[in-house]
Formats: structure tokens, C-alpha cells, sequence
């Protein structure tokens, strides 16, 4: 599968590294890695705003399709249209379907069909591959603050 962006590992492991990422980032969205459930950053996280790949930037969420699933991962029931592809992922004994980023491939989480209404879908996404922006409003609150 290939993706607009390209970089090396080492191009990778740098611009995480300049954009302050936790140290998993990188085994989690090059090589697939997974981190330990209720550790992730976004796990309770309920502010506005939007949830980005930490690799390019890309939106990939909106904080409304949030839901707790109590599964430990950050959970969406529906993605930004064209912002991830899917594919079989068939590690650990398992079939299941991956989630990667469309701009640059990075591994998100993966995608199960037990999530609630209006989609049935549940991307349980990897906090460590995510990167969160406030909306508008809530940041020209924090501002006047």
C-alpha cells in the first residue's frame, strides 16, 4: 500500500521526536504496536475540538464521534470521509481490521463493528497515534483566561 507521504524511519523517528511525542508513538504507528489499555493520554479525554495523526497532521476525528467503550483506547464511531484505509490485519491469532492514516500510513488502531448508532462502528484508536486540537471556541476561552 502506498501513501502520499514517504520517510524514512529515521526521518519518522525525528519529526516525532520535534513534535514532543511520547516515546511509543513511534513503535506504534511505524511497526504497529499497541499500547497497554487505560495508559493513553486521549483514553478520558472529553474536551471540543479534533484528533489528528501525530505522524502528518491529517484530521482524522471529530471529538462529537467520541463514546467511552470501555475498552481502554480512545473510541470513535465514525472517522473524517477519506481520512483512513483498512486492511486485514491477521497478527496475534486474529483476524481483524487495521486502521492507518491515508495521508502517511501510519497504524492508528483498528476497527471493530460493535460500536453504537448511527454507524455500529468502533475505531479504537492508540492515544499515542493521535494528536489533539481545541476548537475554536475553547481555545478563545483558554485565551481569555
Amino acid at each position: 500500500m502506498s501513501f502520499p507521504i514517504q520517510k524514512t524511519e529515521a526521518e519518522w523517528r525525528a519529526l516525532l521526536a520535534q513534535k514532543g511525542a511520547e516515546p511509543l508513538a513511534f513503535e506504534v504507528t511505524r511497526h504497529a504496536a499497541t499500547e497497554r489499555p487505560f495508559t493513553g493520554k486521549y483514553e478520558a479525554h472529553w474536551a471540543d475540538g479534533s484528533y489528528h495523526c501525530i505522524c502528518c497532521g491529517a484530521k482524522l476525528f471529530d471529538s462529537a464521534t467520541k463514546f467511552d467503550a470501555g475498552c481502554g483506547w480512545p473510541s470513535f464511531w465514525q472517522a473524517v470521509p477519506g481520512a483512513i484505509v483498512e486492511r486485514i490485519d491477521r497478527s496475534h491469532g486474529m483476524v481483524r481490521t487495521e486502521t492507518l492514516c491515508a495521508r502517511c500510513g501510519a497504524h492508528l488502531g483498528h476497527l471493530f463493528e460493535d460500536g453504537p448508532a448511527p454507524t455500529g462502528l468502533r475505531y479504537c484508536m492508540n492515544s499515542a497515534a493521535l494528536d489533539f486540537d481545541a476548537d475554536n471556541a475553547a481555545r478563545k476561552e483558554a485565551d481569555n483566561t
